[in-house]
């Protein structure tokens, strides 16, 4: 699920999300027991759903920000490399 691993792509490091409103949790336990589909699965649809219709990816700002930091730390001169690589950077 991309939902957890947006969050810096840690995998195996899981949150539990709580739901306080019981009208909610009955939409989700109906709509889970009528596709025969996870309680998690019927809610990350829905966010899916939602994403697609506002056109937005949950998180993907703050993605994007942290891969444009990476993308600033300046390659090291000094580091070492084991493989060598083509024209293409694919490894020989």
């Amino acid at each position: 699920m991309y939902i957890d691993d947006v969050c810096i792509n840690i995998q195996g490091l899981s949150v539990a999300l709580q739901i306080a409103n019981p009208t909610v949790v009955a939409k989700v336990e109906r709509l889970a027991k009528a596709t025969g589909l996870t309680k998690t699965a019927v809610v990350e649809k829905a966010i899916d759903r939602l994403a697609s219709e506002t056109g937005t990816r949950p998180q993907s700002g703050r993605m994007a920000a942290l891969l444009a930091q990476l993308d600033r730390v300046p390659d090291r001169l000094d580091a070492f490399n084991a493989l060598e690589w083509d024209d293409q950077g694919l490894p020989k």
